[in-house]
C-alpha cells in the first residue's frame, strides 16, 4: 500500500515537472542563467578588486580599519550572490504568486545580510566601537558591555523587522518580553543595583585600579573592579569586597589624585621664650620651608597662633610636593629635623604639658590660756 503512494506521489512529481518544463519560455531560462553567472563573476571581480584597492587606502592606518573591512566583506559577497538570483528569478516573468513570494523572501534575506555585516562591525575592537568608547572616555570593560548591548539591540530588531516582513503580529511578543524583564527585574533587583552602581563608576571614575580611597565603609588600595563588586586591599593586607551599589551611594576620598600632602601641625615652646625669640624663630622655620626642596611654594604658614595652658604655640601648615606616602614621610623628618636645629641655636625650650600648683598653708587658731 505505501509502495503505491510512493509510485503515485513519484508519478505526479514527474509529471509536474513535465509540464513545467513545457511552460517555461527557454529564452527567459537562458537569460535568467546568464545574469546568475554574471553576478558570480561580479562578485568574484569586484569584491577582490575593491577591497583590494580599500586596503591598499588603509595600509597606514591602524588595526581598526581592518576589522571594518573583514566585518563587511562577507556579507558584501553574499549580498551580490543573492541579488543576482532575484533578478534572474524575475527575469523568468513567473505568476503573481510566485513574485510576491520571491519579494518577501528576498526583502527578508536583505535584512538578515546588512544586519549581519552591521553586528559583525558593531564588535568590542571595531572601529566603531573604539571611537564610542574615545567620545564617552569609557574602558574597556565599558566598551565591551555597550557593545554586547548593541549587538542585542541589532538581533532583536531583525526578528522584529522579519517578523513584521512576513504578517506576524509582534506586539504580543514585545509586551511577553517587557513583562518578563519586569518579572527578572524583580527578582535580581540587589544584583542589577550592583550592576548599575558599577557602570557609574565605570563611567565617573571617583577611583580608578590603584588608588587608595577612604570611604565610610572601606579604606585602602583598589585591586579591581566590576560590575558587581570592588576589591580593595585595606592596610593590613586584607582583600575587602565592597558591592557597587554600596561604593555609588557614600563619599569617596580619593587621596592618590591629591596634587600635594598636608603638613600641618603646633611647634610648642615654653613661656620662657622672649618675643625677639619667638620672631627669630617663626621667620627661619618660614624661610626654611621656602627655601626646602620637597615642599610646594604656593601655601607656606608660620605663625604665632596661640597662649596654650602650658605653651606658646606656632602653626606650621605646608605642603609637600609629593603624594608617595614614603617620600612624604622623609620630607617631613627632614623638616622636623631642621625645625630642631633651629630651636637649638635660639636656645629655646620645648614646651611640655605642666601644672602649677600653689600650696597656702591654713592659719591656726591661739589657743587659750
Amino acid at each position: 500500500m505505501i509502495q503505491g503512494h510512493m509510485n503515485n506521489l513519484i508519478s505526479s512529481t514527474f509529471a509536474w515537472a513535465e509540464s513545467w518544463l513545457l511552460s517555461v519560455h527557454w529564452g527567459s531560462l537562458l537569460g535568467a542563467i546568464l545574469i546568475f553567472l554574471l553576478f558570480i563573476l561580479l562578485r568574484k571581480y569586484v569584491i577582490q578588486y575593491v577591497f583590494k584597492w580599500i586596503r591598499k587606502w588603509t595600509a597606514g592606518n591602524d588595526r581598526s580599519y581592518e576589522t571594518i573591512i573583514e566585518a563587511v566583506e562577507a556579507p558584501l559577497r553574499l549580498l551580490i550572490l543573492v541579488l543576482g538570483l532575484f533578478l534572474a528569478l524575475r527575469f523568468l516573468h513567473l505568476s503573481v504568486a510566485a513574485d510576491a513570494m520571491i519579494l518577501k523572501v528576498f526583502r527578508s534575506v536583505i535584512v538578515l545580510i546588512l544586519g549581519w555585516a552591521v553586528y559583525r562591525a558593531s564588535g568590542p575592537d571595531s572601529l566603531i566601537s573604539q571611537k564610542v568608547s574615545e567620545r564617552l572616555d569609557v574602558d574597556d570593560i565599558v566598551s565591551s558591555v555597550l557593545s554586547k548591548a548593541v549587538r542585542f539591540i541589532i538581533i532583536a530588531l531583525l526578528v522584529v523587522m522579519i517578523a513584521n516582513e512576513w504578517g506576524y503580529d509582534v506586539n504580543g511578543f514585545i509586551a511577553g518580553l517587557g513583562l518578563g524583564g519586569l518579572a527578572f527585574a524583580l527578582a535580581a533587583k540587589d544584583a542589577l543595583s550592583n550592576m548599575f552602581g558599577g557602570l557609574v563608576i565605570v563611567l565617573e571614575k571617583p577611583f580608578v585600579i590603584g588608588d587608595w580611597i577612604l570611604t565610610p565603609s572601606v579604606e585602602g588600595t583598589v585591586e579591581a573592579i566590576t560590575f558587581r563588586s570592588t576589591q580593595v586591599r585595606g592596610f593590613d593586607q586584607a582583600v575587602i569586597t565592597v558591592p557597587n551599589s554600596i561604593l555609588a551611594n557614600e563619599p569617596i576620598t580619593n587621596y592618590t589624585r591629591r596634587g600635594k600632602r598636608r603638613i600641618n601641625y603646633h611647634l610648642s615652646l615654653s613661656y620662657q621664650t622672649s618675643v625677639e625669640q619667638m620672631q627669630t624663630c617663626v621667620s627661619r622655620i618660614k624661610q626654611m620651608l621656602i627655601d626646602h626642596p620637597g615642599i610646594h611654594p604656593e601655601t607656606i604658614l608660620v605663625s604665632f597662633e596661640k597662649f596654650s595652658e602650658s605653651s606658646l604655640d606656632v602653626m606650621i601648615y605646608c605642603f609637600t610636593n609629593t603624594t608617595v606616602w614614603s617620600e612624604y614621610l622623609e620630607i617631613r623628618q627632614d623638616v622636623n629635623l631642621k625645625i630642631m636645629k633651629i630651636v637649638e641655636e635660639l636656645n629655646l625650650d620645648i614646651a611640655f604639658p605642666t601644672r602649677t600648683i600653689y600650696w597656702e598653708p591654713k592659719e591656726t587658731a591661739p589657743k587659750s590660756n
